[in-house]
């Protein structure tokens, strides 16, 4: 018997052999000594769990470019290995993976599943649970119930038409109820995956999802109850299958959520979580599951409703989620799906049971697509988001492989009938749904109608809606300066739309919080909002009559961000937005952190944005001072840059604007190129400023510059000179290859910004002045006026024949002021 023990206990009736251990030694195989470390236990596990992460990166690697998600590529990985390909081979299989490794494996895969189960409740939000909203509850109820009804139906049918034998006619209720199944971690994650839970149809078929989890996870442990008590004979055994679970789920609800939340409370709120905390509740969550086997329920249950006890997001949620996103996310779960596949054997799949568990997945599929197509006039949904909410709502995932794989143990589900399960009611509805869904939503995204909204062409009495995003409060003095310097004024008023950025950790659903409608109390991770959202609010006081302030927060991934984003932007109408820089300063002029996500946002922001954009790089720290305009008392000082081009045009509209402030100077600083002249570039970039330049023909405040440079070495001295002179730059972010910025763009560190703007924004000049990079709207990729008709901030019409020659495109002369004038200042900078 190898090395291990062996007692011979004789008695009176038999003769037993018991195998008391196993030597330590045969755990590990101590490398060289042995022959092949695949004998022993330690080392095939290891490489067991290599070989299955491996070969999942790489199937999930060959069939992203084709859509698909992670979990199609974990299924196939394992099917693979199992005996429908290469475990069909005695080789493989006995070398790879032998019986005597399945038990590690398996076990492997178990703790994988019940903390994957137990961050998913951590995710959840149990308080949106209960309380998903009208439309998501008919959503969920008819979708569920009627799915279930009519599978049920025609699998009755099927049975009692079609000859079959015994385990197949047994097979196919389970398969059908099956196909009722919206799962909220299914749906989550393929939303999460496609990066389409921000969406309008994402939201509401997540908050469907959940309310339907309700009512399957209700259904499902009455289900467990009821086989527990075929297996108890005494009354006093069926009562505690009955009241063991309830008093489980009233214990942790009345005892342990009160008590980790007071825990919470006490400890002080700068520190993070420490290292005891996650420790105590990975031991309670083991203790749970022993529990919840204890009095007769299944381990996944105990796991769950501990998860769901703890108080989603920061701070001990999203803690719980950081920690175990890689061992358990990436390499234990996927495991467990692994495992699904290698129990999957294709060679048992006989044809009537192929295509008569196709035809029931696939009548369930359609069945909630076509339902949700009827009551579309109860949604008031579309016939377009209708279909996406419907084949959204048939996604496949975490809930159907366990319920699948409890069938099979329980021998519910043949080794043939689980083998077309996964590979029908799984991988190929995966398989289908998600290019479908990636489809229809670009279709939409194409569908949908573009407006013009720039300052450039609004009108001069219109509104001006601004949106700003703001994600740290370091940066909200400089945002309201620039707000104060936009001039509003009771006829032509500011909309601020301003939204929080914070990132989503610890929740599975991502929320915007509207704090003129919220209900309830405020999540704790949005608690750094509501000091953002105060400051904004003394700007609104402080200009009551012609400012109003509508808050936002948006917790979600930063992946995701840009979508809310553009989305917002759209439904309210914006002007222009402005993003954060995701650079900020230290007060001695170093870089002192810098955040790469937020760079990401702005460069999909630029790409897909509905208005126009601008990217406002922070560097009021480094003026001593982090007082807002309104306080300061004296003059603000901004410089427009012009060179050319639609983004110079929308940058000169919003300096025109700002003009018109009392407490701003304008500074107008235009660069030509010495001995190049396009005349129709040059008849409307004169058309552009000399209409500025005539409507502050009184204004003391204003200055127009013309600097003459050679090339891109004279244009980087001339931008050099502005050093210290302003406390704002504006500047376009693209000039159309302009042959001033040759030799600029070789050095570029920030494309999001430009050549100019990356040249200004850069730590070898030394600035102290914040710089705005002014992005005029794109439609479909294309500037929303290639003949760049200005803009004419003329409200009193005092000059009626000037605005008419302008609009007629007719260029007009410049404007002749005389030197003495004191309000005007014009220097021509002509350099060699």
């Amino acid at each position: 018997m190898g090395n291990a023990a062996v007692l011979n206990n004789t008695s009176t009736s038999s003769t037993a052999q018991n195998i008391l251990c196993y030597d330590p030694e045969d755990v590990s195989s101590n490398g060289y000594k042995v022959r092949n470390p695949l004998k022993f236990p330690a080392p095939l596990m290891v490489f067991q769990l290599s070989v299955i992460s491996l070969t999942s990166l790489l199937i999930d690697a060959g069939l992203k470019p084709l859509g698909q998600p992670s979990l199609v590529a974990q299924v196939l990985g394992g099917i693979i290995f199992g005996p429908s390909l290469l475990g069909h081979l005695e080789s493989v299989r006995e070398t790879m993976f032998p019986t005597r490794g399945v038990m590690a494996l398996e076990t492997a895969a178990t703790f994988g599943v019940l903390f994957n189960l137990f961050a998913i409740g951590v995710e959840c939000d149990s308080k949106r649970m209960f309380r998903p909203g009208k439309k998501a509850i008919i959503i969920g109820v008819t979708v569920m119930f009627t799915s279930l009804g009519s599978t049920m139906a025609l699998a009755m049918l099927i049975k009692h038409f079609v000859v079959m034998d015994p385990l197949l006619a047994k097979a196919l209720p389970i398969v059908a109820a099956s196909q009722c199944v919206i799962g909220f971690p299914n749906v989550c994650s393929l939303l999460k995956e496609m990066q389409l839970l921000n969406t309008d149809q994402g939201r509401l078929a997540t908050s469907s999802a959940m309310f339907c989890d309700i009512i399957g996870l209700t259904l499902a442990s009455v289900g467990f109850i009821k086989l527990q008590l075929e297996k108890e004979h005494t009354m006093a055994q069926k009562l505690g299958s009955i009241v063991s679970p309830l008093i489980l789920v009233i214990f942790t609800v009345f005892s342990i959520r009160p008590a980790i939340k007071k825990t919470l409370r006490l400890r002080p709120e700068e520190k993070p979580v420490g290292e005891n905390y996650f420790v105590c509740v990975l031991i309670l969550v083991l203790l749970y599951v022993l529990t919840a086997e204890t009095v007769g329920q299944h381990y996944l249950f105990g796991s769950l409703v501990l998860g769901m006890a703890i108080p989603e997001g920061p701070p001990l949620g999203a803690a719980l989620i950081r920690k175990l996103h890689y061992p358990v996310g990436k390499v234990l779960y996927p495991v467990f799906l692994t495992t699904s596949g290698l129990k999957t054997d294709i060679f048992t799949i006989h044809f009537k049971s192929l295509w008569v568990i196709a035809l029931l997945v696939l009548f369930g599929v359609l069945v909630k697509i076509v339902i949700m197509m009827i009551i579309t006039r109860y949604t008031g949904l579309t016939i377009q988001d209708s279909v996406i909410l419907g084949l959204i709502l048939n996604a496949r995932g975490i809930c159907d492989v366990v319920f699948f794989n409890l069938w099979r143990v329980s021998q519910a589900l043949s080794d043939e009938h689980f083998a077309v399960a996964i590979m029908l009611s799984v991988v190929l509805v995966m398989v289908i749904i998600t290019p479908l869904i990636r489809f229809l939503f670009r279709a939409l995204e194409q569908q949908a109608p573009m407006m013009r909204r720039t300052i450039q062409h609004s009108k001069p009495d219109s509104e001006l809606r601004i949106l700003v995003c703001v994600h740290d409060l370091q940066s909200v003095p400089t945002m309201v300066n620039l707000l104060e310097a936009s001039n509003a004024t009771e006829q032509s008023p500011i909309g601020v739309i301003a939204l929080v950025l914070i990132e989503l950790v610890g929740r599975a659903a991502p929320l915007l919080i509207t704090y003129n409608h919220s209900q309830g109390a405020i999540p704790q991770d949005a608690s750094i909002s509501l000091q953002i959202i105060n400051a904004l609010r003394q700007y609104e006081l402080a200009f009551e009559s012609c400012v109003t302030l509508q808050p936002f927060t948006d917790i979600t991934h930063y992946e995701l961000m840009p979508e809310d984003i553009c989305r917002l932007a759209l439904d309210q109408n914006a002007t222009i937005m402005i993003l954060p820089f995701h650079k900020h300063w230290e007060i001695d002029g170093s870089i002192g952190t810098v955040s790469r996500a937020i760079q990401t946002i702005n460069t999909k922001v630029l790409r897909k944005a509905p208005c126009s954009v601008g990217i406002l790089v922070d560097r009021g720290i480094l003026k001593g001072s982090m007082a807002t305009l309104s306080n300061q008392g004296n003059i603000y000082h901004v410089a427009v840059v012009y060179i050319g081009g639609p983004d110079d045009a929308e940058s000169l509209a919003y300096g025109a604007r700002m003009a018109r402030h009392k407490n701003v100077s304008i500074t107008i600083i235009r660069f030509l190129m010495f001995g190049y002249d396009n005349a129709r570039e040059r008849k409307l970039d004169n058309s552009l400023i000399e209409a500025v330049r005539y409507e502050n023909s009184t204004n003391e405040n204003f200055v127009y510059e013309e600097h003459v440079t050679r090339d891109g070495v004279g244009l980087s001295a001339s931008l050099r000179g502005l050093e210290d002179r302003f406390d704002l730059i504006v500047v376009g972010r693209h000039h159309e290859d302009s042959p001033l910025l040759v030799g600029l763009g070789a050095w570029s560190e920030c494309p999001e910004l430009g050549v100019v703007g990356d040249f200004l924004a850069s730590t070898d000049i030394g600035f102290t002045a914040s710089i705005l990079v002014v992005q005029q709207q794109r439609i479909r990729g294309k500037w929303t006026s290639r003949t760049m008709k200005p803009v004419v901030n003329n409200q009193d019409g005092q000059y009626p024949d000037m605005n008419n020659a302008i609009n007629n495109g007719i260029s007009t002369p410049r404007v002749s002021i005389s030197s003495d004038h004191p309000r005007w200042e014009i220097t021509i900078d002509r350099t060699n």
